[in-house]
């Protein structure tokens, strides 16, 4: 059986999971999808690329092989939403960012295949997360759980106009320590080219409000990048030098992470 995810195991208190890098669809999942969403236009493009150099940080990077339209690694499994009130996506999505669904009439998941999907690959990837903070949090004391995604700056169906570059989410401070999040924000501030955010539209998905527990000594902070930051939002194509400058912020951030 294929493996479901990847799992590099770091020296460092830092846990790098990108649960929507995954771009893998089944084929007879692809063939019930519509042409559009057969292209996983709402992936979290080229993430593990992007944070690859958090390797020499010692940090660990725990990366799903299959797409979101499979199964959302970062929504809990019971579907509530975490977002009430406000257009989202669903634990097996149908309907894609642009408001396009994701299926053929007709080719919809079943609950039961809902359930199957999470046994299959959603339990795995998230075992080998819960098993990893486990091991860094008995070597170090501590940990950071760092949740790293990325979207498109400007998606109207989820938010109205642009996405400011940085977005970061902690639960409105409950899944970090206020002096974690604050010195997250100092850096963010310190670059006066990138725009940012604490806890605006994106607060944390499920993965950063569950396993986040200060009090526990695992800190969990999601950042939510704008694509244009690193990449061609329309051909998916990665920018090296654009992605290159992004990556400067990214080092500053995980850097502060691993201050004690």
């Amino acid at each position: 059986m294929k493996p479901v995810y990847a799992l590099h195991r770091g020296s460092a208190p830092l846990l790098i999971s990108l649960p929507h890098d995954g771009t893998e669809v089944p084929a007879e999942l692809a063939a019930r999808m519509t042409a559009s969403a057969r292209r996983v236009p709402d992936t979290d493009w080229h993430v593990s690329r992007l944070y690859a150099f958090a390797r020499e940080l010692g940090a660990s990077l725990l990366v799903p092989a299959h797409s979101r339209y499979v199964v959302d690694l970062n929504r809990p499994p019971d579907d509530v939403s975490l977002y009430p009130g406000q257009n989202t996506t669903g634990l097996c999505p149908i309907v894609q960012f642009s408001g396009e669904p994701v299926y053929l009439d007709g080719q919809q998941p079943t609950p039961e295949e809902i359930a199957a999907r999470v046994e299959r690959y959603w339990k795995p990837y998230h075992e080998a997360l819960r098993a990893e903070i486990a091991r860094l949090r008995e070597t170090h004391g501590r940990v950071v759980l760092w949740e790293g995604h990325s979207i498109r700056s400007v998606v109207p169906f989820l938010f109205e106009g642009r996405l400011p570059d940085f977005n970061l989410g902690t639960a409105n401070g409950a899944s970090c320590s206020p002096m974690l999040q604050a010195g997250l924000a100092d850096v963010l501030a310190a670059h006066g080219d990138y725009s940012h955010v604490v806890n605006g539209r994106f607060k944390g998905g499920y993965i950063t409000r569950h396993y986040g527990d200060p009090r526990g000594n695992v800190e969990a902070v999601q950042l939510e990048l704008a694509q244009l930051n690193y990449m061609d939002e329309d051909r998916f194509d990665y920018l090296p030098e654009r992605a290159e400058a992004t990556q400067g912020v990214l080092r500053e951030l995980l850097l502060r992470c691993l201050k004690a």
